[in-house]
């Protein structure tokens, strides 16, 4: 459309009968226009023929003439859509308000298809600033200077006009309104980034979460059938047994599953709700807006709380034990079998073999530990080591660098040719000074070796412990969420003892004390060992 053809307003658009754009619009001799229906229904009710505009009277009826110019133009102005309840109404309109397609933010007018024509034809309107349409323009105003907002002042964090930094904002952080929406637009983009991101990981956490529940259901499986052979090979007596070993092992089973519903379900809110962020982030950032996307951006919640995934996992359980405590009562008949099950427990928690290495800060000054921090012994030489916070100075105790606050771990000590030894795992906070009672209660999960081959858990009461043999390596595994603790004879493939029911709360590090050499009589070091994976 030409700029001239723009100038026109909207009345001339109109039918001076109908009051409403031409439709079929025609020419009368004194040049005034009508719709082609209404002039004719007029001229026909109407005993004298004259024109409705001005009166002029015709002899004749005249011969009506098609304004293809009006037409076309009416026809074009009755494409534009006609502003509706909420939607920003052309300012220049009269009578019917159409629909505005931008905001001048110079001029602090809204303007539709036909009244904007000019912002984009004339050379001085072209550099106006348009935005989409807006309404109350005059919010756009300083109150106190009237003056456009055009700049930002981040040590207020309110938006101000030219006149501000020179009056009221002297020695603040002022920059142009520009700068502040991309700034703020980037830091967008960013944070859009960062809720993808976050999305992706948790589907990747749920995919990770069902392939933990289905390594789960394996070896739920294969539990399920190994304990089936055993029981099997019994008379009627034994199948009782059968049927509750079966039953814990499901019901360890249907705990993991739960809990992975419960995790999956949880994750895929929080997916939800990122979605919604998400949507809303981008709704945002496609603004053009400024002053609309900075207020919106300094309302919009972008901090959604969102569980911490280290925390989330699902680990297959350890089904240690399951199949020897529902058959100790047989153990004469079943000793075979008993010592095969022993073999496969083994090699299942050897697979979680932990490097651990003696902390020498935490050294009793009498210890004398390798170069390679893999062995201790007792020495005669009490060495002049700083009476630091962590160290032992009564009991000729050592621990591992190496602490544990989740998961599970396994690490085995040779202790062939000592008479005297104290393994396990303590927790943190344990007193290092004094004498000290080895209990659970006191944070001590330990077994020992004493006089006269006397084995014991180190429980108040102490526990005697009944071996088959003298072991010459000692297995310790940990389940931290399980709450057990397990010593094993690696040798002979046989459980030692275990706490069962423990609560862990802190960080666990495993403990050693080679007791004093009693003369020479107990000076073998004890000496961490790699683990042997055997078939």
């Amino acid at each position: 459309m030409s700029a001239a053809s723009c100038l026109l307003t909207e009345d001339q658009f109109l039918c001076s009968i109908c009051l409403d754009v031409f439709t079929d619009p025609v020419s009368t001799p004194c040049g005034h226009n009508f719709c082609k229906t209404c002039i004719t229904e007029h001229w026909n009710i109407d005993v004298k023929c004259q024109c409705p505009y001005c009166k002029k009277v015709f002899n004749s009826r005249p011969e009506l003439q098609v304004n293809t110019f009006i037409s076309e133009m009416a026809a074009h102005s009755s494409e534009q859509q006609v502003s509706k309840p909420g939607e920003v109404p052309c300012d220049v309109c009269t009578g019917t308000k159409l629909k505005a397609l931008k905001s001048c933010l110079v001029c602090l007018a809204s303007y539709c298809e036909t009244h904007l024509e000019p912002h984009l034809t004339m050379s001085g309107l072209k550099r106006h600033q348009l935005i989409d349409p807006v309404e109350n323009l005059e919010g756009r105003m300083c109150t106190k200077h009237d003056k456009m907002l055009e700049l930002f002042c981040k040590t207020d964090q309110m938006y101000v006009c030219m006149l501000c930094p020179v009056l009221d904002h002297k020695t603040h952080d002022v920059v142009p309104l520009k700068e502040e929406y991309e700034g703020k637009k980037a830091e967008l983009e960013k944070t859009e980034a960062e809720i993808q991101q976050m999305m992706q990981k948790r589907r990747l956490k749920i995919q990770e979460i069902k392939s933990s529940v289905e390594l789960s259901k394996e070896g739920a499986d294969k539990e399920i059938a190994d304990g089936v052979q055993v029981f099997t090979a019994l008379k009627e007596s034994v199948e009782r047994s059968q049927v509750e070993l079966i039953d814990r092992i499901k019901e360890k089973q249907r705990k993991t599953e739960k809990q992975a519903e419960g995790f999956i379900k949880e994750l895929e809110q929080e997916i939800s709700e990122l979605k919604k962020r998400s949507t809303e982030v981008e709704q945002l950032s496609q603004s053009e807006d400024q002053l609309h996307f900075l207020q919106s951006f300094l309302s919009l919640n972008v901090d959604t709380p969102i569980k911490d995934l280290t925390d989330v996992s699902v680990r297959p359980p350890l089904y240690e034990g399951t199949v020897r405590r529902a058959v100790v009562q047989l153990e004469e008949t079943l000793s075979k079998q008993m010592k095969k099950l022993f073999e496969v427990e083994l090699k299942r928690v050897q697979q979680y073999e932990a490097d651990v290495t003696l902390d020498h800060d935490t050294a009793h000054p009498e210890l004398i530990l390798s170069d390679d921090g893999k062995q201790v012994k007792h020495g005669d030489v009490k060495k002049n080591f700083p009476d630091n916070p962590e160290r032992f100075d009564t009991c000729v105790n050592v621990l591992a660098k190496q602490s544990f606050s989740s998961g599970r771990f396994h690490f085995e000590v040779q202790v062939k040719e000592k008479t005297k030894w104290t393994l396990g795992v303590v927790r943190e906070s344990i007193n290092r000074k004094g004498q000290i009672t080895l209990t659970p209660q006191n944070g001590h999960w330990t077994i020992c070796l004493r006089n006269d081959n006397e084995y014991n858990a180190c429980t108040s009461p102490a526990v005697r412990l009944s071996l088959k043999s003298q072991p010459e390596k000692v297995g310790v595994f940990v389940d931290y969420e399980e709450g057990l603790v397990s010593f094993y004879d690696v040798d002979a493939a046989a459980l030692i003892y275990s706490f069962t029911g423990c609560c862990f709360t802190e960080k666990l590090y495993p403990y050693f004390g080679p007791c004093i050499k009693d003369d020479g009589k107990n000076s073998a070091p004890l000496i961490i060992s790699p683990v042997n994976h055997t078939e």
